[in-house]
């Protein structure tokens, strides 16, 4: 009776199964560390956060998040939406964009809880005020590139620099501060409440 090991189809599979699933796990770590670092920011800030922190979030070593994000900035940076996401978010009609950008804004702000990482950054500026202005102005770039593409026109570089000034007086009211009227405004209610300011500033 032949008693030789196996060689159906079975290991086979297995085999082609492990390219793929190496493959993904990168993705799927770098996926852990990014909504690790998100949760880490928005409930510690971002002074107190650390990449060990992160790293034992996510169940990842802390070189395996220095090896995918080189520091903590560019972790916050990862963190925060990317340039592509919210193009897709506010793409489309110019007229339109106030509405976009505004439905945007807070949809993000209640998937969060108020716990974005933007409000983060704002809560470091008391404290590491030099770090802060660094990643606000990546972020306000990042801001620029994308309005480029949707409003091109005359002093494009004010105009978005005033609708991040904006936000971050109604982000301070309303999710730091935690008081005033915006801050106990609903959300539709507050999302027309930004749109003819929103379009002032970008369209007027």
């Amino acid at each position: 009776m032949d008693e030789s090991p196996p060689t159906d189809t079975a290991a086979s599979d297995h085999d082609a199964a492990t390219p793929a699933r190496r493959r993904r796990a990168p993705e799927e770590r770098r996926a852990a560390i990014v909504e690790a670092a998100r949760a880490a920011f928005a409930e510690l800030g971002f002074g107190k956060t650390t990449i060990r922190e992160v790293a034992r979030r996510a169940g990842v070593t802390h070189g395996l998040v220095i090896r995918h994000f080189g520091s903590k900035e560019q972790l916050f940076l990862a963190a925060v939406p990317s340039p592509r996401t919210l193009m897709e978010e506010v793409a489309g009609d110019p007229r339109t964009l106030p509405t976009r950008v505004a439905r945007s804004y807070v949809r993000r702000m209640a998937v969060s809880g108020g716990n974005d990482p933007f409000v983060a950054l704002l809560r470091a500026v008391a404290t590491d005020e030099e770090t802060a202005k660094r990643l606000f102005a990546a972020m306000q770039e990042d801001s620029l590139e994308m309005y480029r593409h949707v409003i091109p026109g005359p002093k494009l570089e004010e105009r978005v620099a005033s609708v991040g000034a904006y936000l971050i007086g109604v982000t301070f009211s309303r999710y730091v501060f935690k008081s005033g009227p915006l801050a106990s405004m609903p959300d539709e209610d507050l999302i027309r409440h930004l749109v003819p300011n929103l379009r002032m500033i970008l369209l007027d």
